[in-house]
């Protein structure tokens, strides 16, 4: 583990991954975008900008700038060194600039953040029903749906025109009862992890399958019963929903708002 401070071209403008203690430690070889080694850049105080040269003669966005921006703080993360990542494409004009416009003026609140993070990793959960199986459900215990369900399944192809609005209505029946299961299944899932966990982030559902998806700030020495918490979940509920922990991630869902 090496901490680089003096980097070839100290005027070169800077791309900033994130923010640590200033006596951290980088692992050995690290590189950002275009391979450029991450260096660490303090103005004297309690914390220092995970730095690298920026890319020059193109512009930022290619997917390759996105993995490296990734790839740098899941290492930082993974080597167990707390940081406060940045958002992708964050930029200044050189070192001295990371010092004064950076670090000087923000030092004490980076600290604070550091502070809430220290000892602590973002796990993401990711709970998906299997559609099958809760269709199935949705047709024993919905007579409604059940009936018309049967009855569209009856129609003769030739006749489908004829039934074009009770297929619709069939679509809403299944998605309100869909969305019923969601919120109930999702807030006992919730409710069961976030007992072993410090805070919980939950987002918004992206597709109708998808029962809950929620990143959970965790403390290292909790982090075994907290996964043995999402283990028993899954093997209670895998016959119909399949449960993924991801992580640990860089923390962003717990990173204060500017």
């Amino acid at each position: 583990m090496t901490t680089p401070q003096t980097p070839g071209g100290a005027a070169a403008p800077q791309y900033v991954y994130g923010v640590t203690r200033a006596d951290a430690q980088l692992p050995d070889g690290l590189t950002g975008l275009d391979d450029a080694p991450v260096t660490l850049v303090t103005d004297g105080g309690a914390c220092a900008a995970a730095v690298s040269d920026l890319p020059t003669g193109r512009a930022l966005g290619e997917r390759a700038d996105l993995v490296a921006h990734q790839k740098v703080l899941n290492t930082l993360v993974e080597a167990g060194t707390t940081v406060l990542p940045f958002r992708f494409g964050a930029a200044l004009a050189d070192r001295e600039a990371v010092e004064k416009e950076l670090l000087a003026g923000n030092s004490d609140r980076f600290a604070q953040v550091l502070d809430g993070l220290e000892g602590r990793v973002e796990l993401r959960l990711k709970a998906t029903y299997v559609q099958d199986e809760v269709l199935g459900e949705i047709i024993a215990a919905e007579p409604e749906i059940a009936e018309l369900s049967q009855r569209l399944r009856e129609v003769p192809a030739d006749a489908a025109d004829a039934v074009y609005y009770d297929r619709i209505r069939l679509g809403e029946l299944i998605a309100q009862a869909m969305e019923r299961r969601r919120d109930r299944d999702g807030q006992v899932l919730l409710d069961r992890a976030a007992a072993a966990a410090e805070a919980f982030a939950r987002k918004t559902p992206a597709r109708e399958e998808d029962v809950l998806d929620v990143s959970f700030l965790v403390r290292t020495d909790r982090r075994e019963a907290f996964e043995q918490a999402v283990e028993e979940l899954a093997g209670e509920h895998g016959d119909r929903i399949r449960i993924r922990l991801i992580g640990p991630l860089p923390p962003y869902d717990f990173v204060p708002e500017a």
